[in-house]
């Protein structure tokens, strides 16, 4: 871990704004990592090591050096200004703690979906509970140096819509981290103008809302 995030200053007193965002994905895409390599603080993670016992249930393919897994979840803290911060959470992948996300997703603002290209497949299940959820979310395929693939080919595999984001990293990297984090704060902005651009058009047109909504127009009998 990069030292420089673990000796930073305490929170700030003024700080009374906290945003939230999950860090999802398969088992050993590199959710943890990416909390370690963003958070200004030494991050809170409860990583085990690996035995023998979990072999029948955490599919090691692809990722057999691994040897810690994420048991519950792990948390991160950046400073936006002083009073906004942005805590991170980063949910465990293996099917077994799937019942925590739920937990983790409320209150969320979005979601980072992270993705090892290798194993697309492992994803989608996390796709599929923010879609559930309704919340907004991006994907970013972590660098494992796997076979390469197009943006049209992994969006038909996760079966993405056009407007998610999708975009590359490499989780260890710092600066690659905060680009991912950035794209989803861009992201949810951008969601929330075409919301409030929906709603003052519903405002200036009474047409433009659905008719199961719309007020009753008919004129009262007169007596």
């Amino acid at each position: 871990m990069d030292s420089a995030t673990s000796d930073r200053s305490a929170l700030r007193a003024t700080a009374d704004n906290g945003l939230k965002i999950a860090i999802v994905g398969g088992f050993g895409v590199g959710k943890t990592t990416m909390v370690r390599s963003v958070s200004e603080i030494r991050p809170l993670n409860t990583e085990e090591t690996m035995t023998s016992a979990g072999e029948a249930v955490d599919h090691l393919d692809g990722i057999h050096s691994k040897t810690a897994t994420t048991v519950a979840f792990d948390f991160g803290r950046i400073t936006l200004d002083e009073r906004s911060v942005l805590y991170l959470f980063g949910a465990p992948g293996q099917e077994r703690f799937w019942f925590l996300w739920d937990r983790l997703f409320s209150g969320a603002l979005g979601a980072v979906v992270l993705v090892d290209t290798r194993r697309l497949a492992d994803s989608w299940y996390a796709i599929d509970r923010l879609e559930h959820h309704g919340a907004p979310f991006i994907v970013a395929c972590n660098d494992f140096g796997g076979p390469l693939h197009t943006e049209q080919q992994i969006r038909e595999a996760l079966a993405l819509s056009d407007d998610v984001p999708l975009v590359e990293c490499d989780a260890r990297d710092r600066s690659s981290s905060k680009y991912v984090l950035i794209t989803l704060v861009e992201y949810l902005h951008t969601l929330s103008r075409r919301r409030l651009a929906a709603e003052s058009s519903a405002d200036a047109d009474p047409s433009a809302v659905p008719p199961e909504t719309a007020p009753d127009m008919t004129p009262e009998p007169t007596s």
